[in-house]
């Protein structure tokens, strides 16, 4: 199983919460591997990145995102057959400038979605209404846009869902 982050727009590959995930990844031994997208902050070349680096690698996929790299999984998986997971961090959706707002192709059985009540950058409402539309999971913690105040909670979140992915995964 190929788990894969994609990092905010401001961000890099390796922060705080993509190393915190790593090890939860690798508790569950699974490895996190993170694009490198400091190179544009173009959201939709980062879907072609991903896209890319996934075209080399075996499924089952699982995704991994914060802000922008929510949107960037999200988008990515409507194009990419063999995405069993995605988790999203405060993800950018229904933003100006960004392709995709409805996401008619995602077909992505299993999508979890951890949001913070005082996020300034990507409202809260927007998270309301995909998983509404996608009956995706939905965690709304007193947090702010980039989770500081969850960085307790979201790693057990994230370690029960990848225990779910691994007992999904043929």
């Amino acid at each position: 199983m190929y788990v894969c982050w994609s990092h905010g727009k401001d961000s890099d590959p390796w922060g705080s919460k993509s190393r915190n995930l790593a090890e939860v990844a690798s508790s569950h031994g699974l490895t996190l591997d993170a694009i490198d997208y400091t190179s544009t902050k173009d959201p939709d070349l980062r879907v072609e990145m991903l896209k890319e680096r996934c075209a080399s690698l075996p499924g089952p996929y699982v995704f991994v995102g914060s802000s922008m790299g929510g949107y960037v999984s999200l988008a990515a998986a409507q194009e990419i057959d063999n995405v069993v997971g995605i988790f999203a961090l405060a993800p950018a959706l229904y933003l100006p400038g960004y392709h995709w707002i409805d996401f008619p192709f995602l077909k992505c059985p299993d999508i979890e979605i951890v949001h913070g009540w005082r996020d300034e950058i990507a409202p809260v409402e927007n998270s309301l209404r995909f998983a509404r539309i996608h009956r995706a999971r939905l965690h709304i913690l007193e947090a702010e846009h980039r989770m500081h105040d969850a960085m307790d909670i979201i790693p057990v979140l994230f370690g029960a869902f990848l225990k779910r992915m691994k007992q999904a995964a043929p």
